[in-house]
């Protein structure tokens, strides 16, 4: 009707509303065309951004192999020097620039997902061409997928049972369980920190429980989708794990990196002329 409609469906602002309208929109458009039916459409439109995002958790995963090679260096640091944290400190960054490691790197690939995470959030209710589109037991994939009513009413859940949510919960739950325990031993131990490797156990638990209660009233396109994206990304952990990055190789590397003369940096020089600072400091108010 030339009225700018498509103006008030609620897209997300800012990069997310932009990657919905220019990327997203365009491409399921191009996908459902092809007369695959909505449900199909989707599930190939996840293989296609599981793709699309396959270097990140490549990276990711490096990141994490990297640090659990040079855990038992780290736990000799922490030992050595447990009784003057800022010399352990400085040896740790010190560590982690001669082998070529940035502790952040794992961080960051998990950050770059979080506009597609929420940009996708938007993207499955307020997609007008899925209303009332079906797919096996979704009567509707821009609404929930109920599959049993109950009798009684659940705070924050509902009074009924959507099952995409549960197989995307599930999903979820062997992805973490699978990765885990590899992101504990990565994370180096700091004193005085919480352990990450308790909190990385828990929260096995609580991601699939909250995912189960936020989706249950939730676009079951959007549960599709993750039920989907989470069995492609174990796919790709373990082809990745068992096919591509070798921890022999990489200790190979870091041990050949410590080995070579890197230049410092200007903000790693300016991190340890503070650190230097604050340790002089530290003793001079220790002989007053």
């Amino acid at each position: 009707y030339d009225r700018n409609l498509d103006e008030i469906m609620p897209l997300g602002w800012g990069i997310f509303g932009w990657i919905n309208r220019y990327i997203f929109i365009p491409v399921f458009g191009l996908i459902s065309s092809i007369g695959v039916g909505y449900g199909l459409a989707i599930i190939l439109f996840t293989i296609l951004v599981r793709i699309v995002m396959s270097p990140v958790t490549y990276k990711s995963y490096l990141s994490q192999a990297k640090m659990k090679v040079l855990r038992p260096e780290i736990a000799e640091l922490n030992e050595k020097f447990k009784d003057n944290p800022m010399k352990k400190q400085q040896e740790t960054m010190k560590l982690y620039s001669k082998a070529g490691v940035n502790p952040m790197a794992g961080c960051l690939p998990a950050l770059m997902q979080l506009p597609v995470f929420y940009a996708l959030f938007q993207f499955f209710p307020s997609m007008f061409d899925l209303r009332q589109k079906s797919f096996l037991w979704a009567d509707d994939l821009s609404s929930y997928d109920s599959i049993y009513q109950l009798p009684f009413h659940i705070p924050f859940y509902g009074s009924h049972v959507s099952l995409f949510p549960i197989l995307a919960s599930i999903a979820i739950f062997f992805y973490m369980k699978m990765t885990t325990g590899d992101q504990a031993m990565s994370t180096p131990p700091q004193e005085g920190m919480p352990d990450m490797g308790k909190i990385m156990k828990i929260m096995i638990y609580i991601s699939p429980l909250m995912m189960l209660f936020f989706f249950n009233n939730y676009a079951s396109g959007l549960s599709l989708y993750y039920f989907i994206s989470n069995l492609i990304t174990i796919g790709i952990m373990l082809v990745i794990k068992n096919y591509i990055v070798k921890e022999d190789k990489i200790h190979a590397q870091i041990q050949e990196n410590k080995t070579k003369e890197k230049k410092e940096s200007k903000f790693q020089r300016k991190m340890r002329e503070m650190m230097e600072q604050a340790e002089a400091q530290k003793a001079a108010q220790k002989k007053k």
